[in-house]
């Protein structure tokens, strides 16, 4: 990033008047040890600071300086190799696009609600979509009231959309796209959304073009999503009914959603995206019958086969590690992670995956060989994938 950007965020975030978040986004890797850093102004006793939350793979790490500290503290966090920079001012927001190359492209547009800072030092943590201040996507799906309140009875939902808005943040990938606009598929779409609430948080709130497909066997829900894109004047929003497996996208997806679609259908998601190779992939299974009935007991087991519940629980397990393992084969970086508390949905397991390196790592198909041989399965998804993947399992 040029000086000239470093002069214009520096300048920004110590203005006093509309300074109100600068969100910094990368990769952990040589020479960068955070995936994020936010700065906002905070009141302590009386006094101005500037909080600066440093996020690495699993905590944050919070320190406040005094206006004489922000200066130097600023020019070593500008001289990291963030991927995008995003700073929210009363007036502008201004995403800052970091290319490979590192060279900077500058996008400013006005923001859709009007931010003010929050100055309390124990502030609530930051949501994509927060409460209290109207949004229009919230408002039309009937969570939040015109004035910007979450209704009691939508709290669950409320939140999780905004922990999955913070999950497809947090794979970096949001800024990194060489073209617009960036092309969301949700595989089972069913009701949609929380792809719709992805589209909004794109387009609306980031300020990244994006457009929206759904594919559902479901024609009445997928009706209603298309009526919904109409009454909206999304003409970028297009749902089809169809299966899955036979869905062919007009465009390679960037982001591929398959969020609780049921039992093998997720198969048949992770499969189109592997296969179209989508930069991302967010993934919320549902239920799990496939490889449950080929599980047979085998010590030292046989204490948790002999209990219907356990077995079921040991059948997700095994299904979602295969799935994990076989997008590492495939060359994604995948995490299986909790995306929000059991409180709010029993579904709550994520696997994410984002496409990083070269398909067949030699770790991933021995563990993935060793595993299959154990309990003697044959995961779905290993079937729906063509010969490529099979040949990568083949002993050198």
């Amino acid at each position: 990033m040029t000086d000239d950007y470093r002069q214009t965020l520096t300048e920004a975030v110590l203005d006093e008047d509309s300074f109100v978040q600068m969100t910094c986004k990368g990769s952990i890797g040589p020479g960068m040890p955070w995936r994020l850093v936010r700065v906002r102004p905070v009141m302590i006793r009386g006094t101005r600071h500037w909080q600066f939350s440093h996020f690495d793979a699993r905590q944050d790490h919070t320190r406040n300086y005094t206006e004489a500290d922000v200066p130097a503290r600023l020019d070593e966090l500008l001289a990291l190799p963030f991927s995008s920079i995003q700073l929210q001012t009363t007036l502008e927001t201004v995403n800052v696009q970091i290319t490979h190359k590192g060279k900077a492209i500058l996008h400013r547009s006005t923001p859709q609600r009007v931010h003010s800072a929050d100055l309390r030092h124990d502030a609530p943590k930051y949501l994509p979509l927060p409460d209290g201040q109207p949004d229009a996507y919230l408002q039309k799906i009937g969570i939040m009231t015109a004035e910007g309140r979450v209704k009691a009875d939508m709290r669950d939902k409320f939140y999780q959309i905004n922990e999955f808005l913070k999950m497809l943040d947090h794979t970096g990938a949001l800024d990194s796209f060489g073209h617009t606009p960036v092309r969301i598929l949700d595989c089972g779409c069913g009701s949609a959304y929380l792809s719709f609430a992805a589209y909004h948080y794109l387009n609306d709130i980031r300020g990244i073009p994006a457009s929206l497909s759904g594919v559902d066997t479901n024609a009445g829900l997928v009706e209603k999503s298309n009526t919904y894109s109409r009454d909206l004047g999304l003409n970028d929003a297009c749902f089809y009914a169809a299966p899955i497996i036979d869905f062919v996208p007009e465009a390679a997806p960037d982001i591929l959603l398959a969020l609780h679609a049921c039992d093998t259908a997720t198969d048949e998601a992770l499969a189109l995206g592997i296969r179209q190779q989508a930069p991302v992939i967010l993934s919320v299974p549902c239920c799990h019958k496939h490889l449950h009935r080929q599980l047979e007991s085998r010590a030292p087991f046989d204490p948790v086969m002999r209990h219907g519940i356990l077995k079921q629980r040991l059948g997700d397990i095994l299904t979602d590690s295969f799935r994990a393992l076989i997008l590492r084969i495939m060359g994604y970086k995948t995490d299986v992670v909790e995306f929000i508390s059991s409180e709010h949905t029993s579904r709550n397991l994520m696997i994410r995956a984002v496409r990083r390196a070269s398909p067949g790592e030699a770790a991933f198909v021995d563990e993935y060989r060793a595993l299959k041989a154990y309990w003697n399965v044959t995961p779905h998804l290993e079937t729906l994938l063509d010969e490529s993947f099979a040949n990568l399992l083949s002993p050198p």
